[in-house]
């Protein structure tokens, strides 16, 4: 955003009131005033304060107001004095810039135009047209990365992210509500998930041990084109949703590696009822106690071999027989028959994905 359009406009206002009116940038540093003498100040903690606000904050007799969102990197406006009257003018200084921000950002912010693009928020004809505005090439492999902050956190750490990506021509930092970062990264021919995954774990340890705080991200897979971003984003947050449901330990998912649970995840809930009614007798999952469902899951991890499974167990080999020949009965399944196994395994899910979207609904 350029400082001069801010101080154009302030100057304009300056014969609307007697009072010193200002801009404050990310940093809380004066970049726009009606006292020129005051550009270049710092206003410590008034960035902090307003985060936690709502409404205007009041500090060494300036009214403070952010213009946008405050989980945004957003810029603050300064009135002179604490009274009403600074606050009611305040909001109107807020309003009005946000406006002209908006513009600018929509005409000349790169950020903007690929946030416009993953949102859906642009028509697929103009990517081409405002791409060759921007200077932008249309061509290149591209990746996205949607970070999750998860629990208490008072402050994303927006800051820190950007500086973890530096280039700001080709990566970019967005954010898209009030605890979802996404990265939109240019990647080298040749990447691959695994690259994609180092990256992101390096983005999760930076903000456990700087921020003490966790995070989920979501990895899409790579595309070529510009305007194949917004599918790039969508396949994002449908691997933070399915890894939510099915890999529950995992805090890095990429949308490549969902296997069953991605197509589980796309199915309609009435048909996954079906396929539970058909696979299973009626009331035959809600038989099976704590102790049979942790041994069919060590099956399942140990490729289906009793021995093994029985060592992990630390039970008699003859012991894992009869609890499979018990589920055989309370099931119709026999887990020691391949195909039988895969459509267990595959119900487990079925069951998995109805209970998460019951429990969305309360």
């Amino acid at each position: 955003m350029s400082n001069r359009l801010f101080q154009s406009m302030i100057h304009q206002m300056k014969g609307a009131t007697d009072r010193i009116i200002g801009v404050l940038d990310e940093n809380s540093s004066v970049v726009a005033c009606s006292e020129l003498s005051k550009i270049g100040e710092i206003m410590p903690s008034v960035k902090e304060e307003l985060f936690y606000s709502d409404e205007a904050v009041t500090k060494e007799g300036f009214t403070f107001r952010s213009v946008g969102p405050n989980y945004e990197n957003s810029y603050i406006v300064m009135v002179q004095g604490e009274d009403k009257i600074a606050a009611s003018f305040s909001q109107i200084l807020a309003v009005s810039l946000n406006n002209i921000k908006n513009l600018y950002d929509e005409k000349y912010d790169k950020s903007f135009f690929i946030k416009n693009i993953i949102t859906d928020n642009i028509l697929p004809s103009d990517i081409y047209v405002r791409s060759k505005e921007l200077h932008f090439a249309m061509e290149g492999p591209r990746a996205v990365m949607l970070i999750k902050f998860l629990g208490k956190t008072d402050v994303v750490p927006f800051e820190m992210l950007q500086n973890m990506f530096p280039d700001k021509a080709k990566d970019f930092v967005i954010s898209v509500s009030e605890r979802d970062v996404v990265v939109v990264l240019e990647v080298k021919q040749g990447t691959t998930p695994a690259d994609l995954e180092g990256l992101a774990s390096t983005v999760s340890n930076t903000m456990s041990t700087e921020f003490y705080t966790r995070v989920a991200i979501g990895i899409s897979t790579i595309v070529d084109n510009l305007k194949d971003l917004a599918r790039a984003y969508k396949e994002a947050q449908v691997a933070l949703e399915v890894g939510r449901v099915f890999e529950t330990d995992k805090n890095i998912l990429t949308y490549d590696k969902l296997g069953i649970g991605r197509l589980i995840y796309q199915l309609p809930t009435t048909l996954c009822e079906m396929f539970l009614d058909e696979v299973f007798k009626k009331g035959a999952i809600e038989a099976l106690d704590r102790e049979t469902l942790l041994t069919i899951q060590v099956f399942f991890e140990n490729n289906l071999n009793v021995s093994e499974s029985s060592r992990k167990l630390y039970v008699h080999r003859n012991t894992l027989v009869y609890r499979l020949d018990k589920i055989h009965k309370l099931t119709g399944l026999d887990l020691r028959e391949f195909d039988h196994a895969i459509t267990f395994k595959v119900a487990l899910m079925v069951k998995k994905y109805l209970l998460s979207k019951e429990n969305n609904n309360y």
